[in-house]
């Protein structure tokens, strides 16, 4: 029998020669981030647990994007606690509002393909789009992994998702993924890996894959995985040659096999308030929107921005509507500049914040109050995520979004991309 991506990542790290779904092994940590956030309280519990020294402070990646712009006083703590520790500790990796942890981790070489990284935040899982085992843990465990580089983990099984064929015209990545989650449940994956592959996967950007497995946690999923390739290779900076390894045996072992023919999917939306309550957007046209939101670590990279500012280039956002647009990082930032899609969204009256999480967490920069409705492009509308636990948030592809905005209700995109 052979073996899963996910395995065959494990194998390669610990020097197993075999493995099994199930088994419980110590990973040798190539990676690890801690965002703002947990910043304290890792500091806290590495030193409650008596270590001195980190193992490895090239290895550390700290990164202050939930709390950026600091929107209260006592924000800053986080910062001057991550600064402090940093620099008694000699981690040079430290961001500050340069971008979405998720998005600068594989944007910046810090994660390539093979590794196994761990970070302090659900998301991390968005790394396996660049054939990386990445999951997120605690700050107890991130303290663990800094006096000793090491984790145990237990081996998962893999769930194989095999999309093949031509997605339709105004359909994207995070209609697939929302798909996915609408038919397997919030607890569909619960710790196991996610693999995505087929021709359909094989036509997605890095970004696209990124989408995937980002929100392969909201299945549950341990890992979202995906076969590197040569535009993973490209992206990452290196000689795809020495990782021919990294990919699953034609024998693997699945626990489930799942065929999807990319042609039969359809823009849709995850509605209120649950990742897995998914419907078409032609069933909910016409529900009203307060507010559209295009960002996050699931949907601001340059590619979401270019079809929101395809859709919106010379046009106006309705009355009374409000769009907040976040590019991911600092650099993608300068090149939505540099291409001209943020005069776009300014002419059509967006608002567009510096690159962070503050929205999608429910932190700064544009929460919703308890009454409004909001669609946007991140990964969770639970009760409250992103402001007022009496809002509701719908959860949609750029497209769908930048078309809501512009008539103030759910809209299928195709209109406004020339799609009949």
């Amino acid at each position: 029998m052979g073996y899963t991506l996910t395995e065959k990542i494990i194998m390669k790290n610990t020097g197993r020669s075999s493995i099994k779904a199930g088994d419980l092994v110590i990973v040798n940590v190539d990676r690890v981030m801690v965002h703002d956030i947990f910043a304290p309280f890792v500091v806290e519990k590495f030193k409650e647990m008596g270590f001195e020294t980190v193992w490895d402070p090239n290895k550390i990646v700290f990164v202050y994007d939930h709390l950026v712009p600091t929107s209260f006083i006592e924000d800053f703590r986080h910062h001057q606690i991550g600064d402090a520790f940093a620099a008694a500790q000699g981690i040079k990796a430290v961001h500050r509002a340069d971008g979405v942890c998720h998005q600068l981790m594989p944007e910046l070489g810090y994660v390539i393909p093979g590794q196994v990284t761990f970070g302090t935040d659900s998301h991390t899982t968005t790394y396996g789009a660049v054939g990386a085992f990445a999951t997120g843990i605690g700050y107890t465990e991130m303290a663990a992994i800094f006096g000793t580089g090491e984790l145990w983990i237990k081996v998962p099984p893999t769930i194989r998702f095999n999309i093949n064929g031509e997605l339709p015209e105004g359909v994207f990545a995070k209609d697939i993924i929302l798909t996915i989650i609408g038919d397997i449940g919030a607890d569909g994956a619960t710790y196991k890996a996610i693999e995505f592959g087929g021709s359909t996967v094989k036509a997605l950007s890095v970004a696209g894959r990124m989408t995937l497995c980002n929100m392969a946690i909201e299945a549950g999923a341990k890992v979202g995985v995906i076969e590197p390739d040569e535009k993973t290779f490209a992206f990452s900076g290196i000689d795809g040659s020495d990782y021919q390894y990294l990919k699953s045996d034609l024998d693997a072992c699945y626990e489930q096999v799942f065929e999807y023919d990319a042609s039969q999917f359809k823009s849709v939306v995850a509605c209120p308030s649950n990742v897995d309550n998914i419907k078409a957007v032609d069933t909910v046209a016409g529900t009203k929107i307060d507010q559209g939101f295009i960002g996050s670590c699931t949907n601001g990279r340059l590619e979401d921005l270019e079809i929101a500012a395809r859709i919106l280039n010379k046009r106006k956002i309705a009355p009374y509507t409000k769009l907040i647009v976040t590019p991911a990082s600092r650099s993608i930032y300068a090149e939505a500049v540099k291409k001209g899609f943020i005069s776009i969204f300014v002419q059509a009256g967006a608002i567009v914040n510096p690159p962070g999480c503050g929205l999608c967490c429910g932190r700064s920069g544009g929460i919703v109050s308890d009454g409004e409705t909001v669609i946007a492009t991140n990964n969770r509308n639970f009760l409250g995520r992103m402001g007022g636990p009496k809002s509701e948030i719908f959860l949609a592809s750029p497209a769908t979004v930048a078309a809501a905005v512009l008539e103030g209700q759910i809209v299928d995109s195709r209109k406004y991309l020339n799609i009949t």
